[in-house]
């Protein structure tokens, strides 16, 4: 097959603007990309995708990296694009990266499982050493008060961050040991995690990936408050404000004083849906014109099955119900590997006989994400978020309804994508 990713592009590097646009049953490529094209037809918006899928996923889906691949590049050939694209092995390691290495051309470079691991003691005291003369007041251009920094917490962030980005440097290598130099797109993930990392943090961080000789083009910290999966932000703005416009002028400083990429850029994952900081986002992109890569992919499930609740037929809809009345029942087993992208009251959940009751609008209304909206509940959106292992089993019984009912859930990806996202994010009217 003649894939994108056997030409051997030298120097590869991401447009300023990109959403991953993951999509778990490999159906919704055209309708993802469909939206990115109108965004550029309607809006003059560039915005590269980026089809995601993590190993996680393709277990509980039982599909491969190639499937992602072939995916990505039919919805390309049937809508004509011309524009850059890639596909994301997502949130991968060693154990698991080789099986992604031949379909990928953009790898999240997954460490957050390392963070607190000590690496060896001569490689903390190297690292101390070489960055005591930003020991004391550490002043980065753009930000009024300067950071404390002791030769405590140096030594603190090195022994809590050092190992990890030496695991992201093993996985780098590794892979640019098949695929060439340049040919791939590399993001340094440690989002998956419960503390933040500090602006200060994420300076000694970048230098570290520097060292290892990392050429991020982006990187995904952990940020303040709660990223839950497909609902809005939970935490303070004004907090979360201050450490996103600091982590855009510490990156910035860093490219400079590191050697980093020119086009090095955030990364916000699980920023699904995070309306109430997409303004914030949005303004402060523009205002240091920086770039951003948004991972928005497992909304497209969610649309999916707003999709089926809309349908008018009874036997989609059904199925809707079924698949919410298994994942009730298996509460604990779906929930456990999302327990820190997932926030769910169990007691603000409709019972599986109350949902069975229900209009497939009211279905449709209670999981789509409109903040305002009566019936919308973020409890049962979030539970059938990651409740897409249920849909998997269902198989063909679920790919073939999609089928059947391509075009309204087709439209449900594409208002998601780009009414709710895309114009939110870059401050026009919705």
């Amino acid at each position: 097959m003649n894939y994108f990713y056997v030409k051997k592009i030298k120097n590869m590097q991401i447009g300023k603007y990109s959403f991953g646009i993951g999509d778990r049953f490999a159906h919704q490529g055209e309708a993802q990309l469909n939206a990115l094209m109108k965004a550029s037809e309607t809006l003059g918006l560039e915005i590269v995708p980026v089809w995601n899928k993590s190993n996680r996923e393709h277990i509980i889906v039982h599909s491969t990296p190639a499937d992602t691949r072939s995916e990505a590049d039919a919805a390309v050939k049937a809508l004509r694009y011309k524009g850059q694209y890639f596909v994301d092995a997502d949130h991968i390691n060693l154990s698991n990266v080789d099986k992604f290495i031949d379909a990928s051309d953009f790898f999240t470079l997954d460490v957050a499982d390392y963070i607190g691991k000590k690496a060896a003691q001569a490689d903390i005291d190297a690292f101390v050493a070489d960055h005591l003369k930003y020991a004391g007041k550490l002043q980065i251009p753009g930000i009024a008060e300067p950071f404390d920094v002791p030769k405590d917490l140096l030594i603190r962030i090195t022994e809590k961050f050092l190992y990890a980005v030496q695991e992201a440097g093993k996985i780098y290598r590794h892979i640019e040991k098949v695929k060439g130099a340049g040919c791939f797109v590399a993001e340094v993930s440690m989002d998956e995690v419960n503390e933040a990392q500090s602006p200060v943090e994420m300076f000694f961080i970048l230098s570290a990936i520097a060292a290892e000789k990392i050429p991020a083009q982006t990187i995904a910290p952990k940020f303040t408050g709660r990223f839950n999966k497909g609902v809005d932000y939970a935490g303070n703005i004004a907090q979360f404000t201050r450490e996103f416009e600091q982590d855009l002028l510490v990156i910035d400083f860093a490219v400079k004083e590191f050697g980093l990429p020119a086009n090095l850029k955030l990364s916000i994952h699980s920023g699904s849906d995070k309306f109430s900081i997409y303004p914030v986002m949005g303004e402060l992109i523009r205002k240091y014109d920086k770039g951003i890569h948004m991972k928005t992919a497992g909304t497209t499930w969610l649309e999916e099955m707003i999709g089926l609740a809309m349908s008018n037929d009874e036997e989609a809809i059904d199925l809707v119900k079924a698949i919410y009345s298994s994942a009730i029942g298996r509460f604990d087993e779906l929930c456990g590997p999302y327990a820190t992208v997932i926030d769910i009251n169990k007691n603000r959940l409709p019972s599986a006989k109350e949902v069975e009751r229900w209009t497939g609008e009211k279905l449709a209304n209670t999981l789509r994400h409109i903040p305002g909206h009566p019936n919308y509940n973020p409890h049962f959106r979030q539970l059938i978020h990651v409740g897409y292992k249920v849909a998997a089993e269902y198989g063909a019984v679920y790919t073939a309804t999609l089928e059947m009912h391509k075009e309204i859930v087709g439209q449900q990806v594409i208002e998601n994508i780009y009414d709710r996202h895309i114009k939110r994010l870059f401050g026009i009217d919705h």
